[in-house]
């Protein structure tokens, strides 16, 4: 299973396939794919504790709904708030469409 991308437009999408293409048969080198990495995809925006927490009120639900919306165990997200843990992967994604989308949009 393959991760999917997310970029900044269509064409920057095409530019990357091929980038990828060529890198993948030897044509381009591992810091020139880096470079099309950084200008074709969206960079994952890291949540503050303070945004979690913002961002949870503002759909106003517990820790403990918010957790199960991102399938996450309630414990993370106290971890999260108080700043001693950080989201990654999925759950940084989920937050994301949280945040420009609603709950809704992942429930």
């Amino acid at each position: 299973m393959t991760k999917a991308k997310s970029y900044k437009s269509d064409i920057k999408a095409a530019i990357h396939q091929t980038a990828s293409d060529l890198y993948e048969v030897g044509l381009i080198d591992k810091q020139t794919m880096h470079r099309f990495d950084e200008s074709c995809l969206t960079p994952v925006h890291r949540f503050t504790a303070q945004e979690i927490r913002a961002l949870r009120e503002r759909e106003e639900v517990s820790q403990t709904v918010f957790a199960l919306y991102l399938n996450v165990p309630k414990d993370s997200i106290s971890q999260w708030e108080r700043g001693e843990k950080h989201p990654s992967g999925p759950s940084l994604k989920l937050l994301a469409l949280v945040q420009k989308k609603g709950l809704e949009a992942i429930a």
